[in-house]
């Protein structure tokens, strides 16, 4: 693998939710660059799958100016270090109200890793039980529905979902023979 050398390094944005930095790097030849690098916080993508269904979420996501079908997901922000097993538990009943007896740890993905250092985690989530979601305010605007898993995938062909992060759960779930 080619070295690259970071000579400087500065925090140029952070809020509860991300930073933003840049950093001064010389390339193996010497030739001197930079990199935009946005941390964040890793995050769980939980597919929850009953009896042939997929239960998604709607949301408004502001920075495309749209509402989109997508799987449920998130990240503490507050507390990085969490188990990502807790943390796709509890991000299942925010979101969705639902429990899963049965969760199941499918791998781990980059959201991308050309600019940012947030990964994600996929969880399978079976032997599913009906409660009462707890959204925070930011979620106000969340519904939460179940679709026959032939729906799913082609809502995702024609272009009515466009999650990334939720496109290669169900495709990592349809490699390892899960979905």
């Amino acid at each position: 693998m080619a070295e690259i050398k970071t000579t400087a390094s500065r925090i140029v944005y952070e809020n509860r939710w991300m930073r933003v930095r840049e950093d001064a790097i010389e390339r193996q030849d010497g030739s001197p660059g930079i990199y935009g690098v946005v941390e964040k916080t890793d995050f769980a993508v939980i597919v929850p799958l009953d009896n042939g269904l997929i239960h998604l979420v709607e949301q408004l996501r502001y920075p495309v100016q749209g509402c989109y079908w997508e799987l449920p997901q998130g990240s503490w922000e507050d507390a990085p270090g969490t188990d990502p097993l807790e943390l796709a538990r509890a991000e299942l009943r925010e979101e969705t109200g639902l429990t899963a007896a049965t969760m199941t740890h499918v791998g781990h993905l980059y959201e991308c890793y050309g600019y940012s250092t947030q990964g994600y985690h996929i969880y399978l989530a079976q032997e599913l039980q009906a409660g009462e979601a707890q959204r925070d305010e930011t979620e106000q605007d969340m519904v939460s529905r179940a679709f026959p898993v032939e729906e799913v995938l082609a809502m995702i062909t024609e272009g009515a979902i466009k999650d990334s992060a939720t496109v290669a759960a169900l495709g990592m779930l349809r490699l390892k023979g899960l979905l």
